[in-house]
């Protein structure tokens, strides 16, 4: 993983782009609202819709403390937290991505309930066992060794416990077409099929409470995505995370879906 993935994400002022977004779109940077950062802090295919579902299906509660593993600028853990008003833990590699994801959710009046932290997926710090529900959405395609990145949710998560999944696997059609949102090119995208991942997960001790395959609605959602930019990009949006080849991607990742060659998997898992 290392630095190659870092500098993928990496941005020259995110902050500043996102509060000038948020300001050309006519939003109060003084009242901001989990909807109004929508645009820009879902970094994943369908939305804030795919996160309500997830969480609708995971059973998360607000007597929950959960972990977010590789959350990004925290969108979905601003969702849970104020919709469901649970303790969320935002851990991603990215420092630039932690740093603007505490400056937005201390704009929201969210900071005691969202966290940021900065670190690694597979050497997570935290102690065994310390949290009722861990949560990855589009998280683990640029993560090579998915055995250690299991057994490290398995350590931290206490007995009983959920692991909730909304990721992109690999299809039956080989190979990808780059760039796409995860990576520019092969050397950091690590997409294993569903049927593997679903072994995995399974070795590492979790039991399936539920496994759909949204691939045909992430498709019909990136076609009008791509509909919806044609004239031009709105102010605030994903395209402020990657860039001038953010079209790019985008269409890439249209055509992945609709060749085959990618899979896109919404899960629950219960720890044994």
């Amino acid at each position: 993983m290392g630095l190659n993935v870092s500098d993928h994400y990496a941005h020259s002022n995110l902050a500043a782009a996102i509060l000038a977004g948020l300001q050309q779109a006519g939003k109060n940077l003084d009242a901001l609202t989990i909807d109004d950062l929508a645009p820009v802090d879902q970094f994943h295919i369908r939305g804030k819709q795919s996160t309500l579902e997830l969480a609708e299906r995971a059973g998360i509660t607000s007597a929950m403390r959960v972990l977010d593993v590789g959350g990004g600028l925290g969108g979905p853990a601003r969702t849970l937290a104020s919709t469901l008003h649970c303790d969320v833990t935002v851990l991603d590699l990215s420092e630039e991505y932690c740093r603007v994801g505490e400056m937005l959710t201390q704009r929201l009046g969210l900071s005691d309930r969202v966290r940021h932290r900065h670190g690694n997926a597979l050497s997570m710090p935290f102690s065994d066992a310390s949290f009722d529900a861990v949560w990855t959405q589009h998280s683990s395609m640029n993560i090579e060794d998915k055995p250690k990145l299991y057994g490290e949710i398995r350590r931290v998560i206490k007995s009983g416990g959920r692991f909730a999944l909304h990721e992109i696997m690999a299809g039956e059609n080989t190979p990808i077409h780059f760039p796409v949102p995860w990576a520019r090119h092969a050397g950091i995208s690590f997409l294993r099929r569903p049927d593997e991942v679903h072994t995995l997960i399974a070795q590492a001790g979790f039991q399936n409470l539920a496994w759909l395959d949204e691939t045909a609605n992430a498709r019909a959602w990136f076609e009008k995505r791509i509909q919806a930019v044609a004239t031009g990009l709105p102010p605030l949006g994903i395209h402020l995370l990657l860039g001038d080849d953010f079209l790019a991607m985008s269409q890439n990742q249209l055509r992945n879906l609709s060749e085959g060659r990618v899979a896109i998997i919404q899960a629950v898992f219960e720890l044994k």
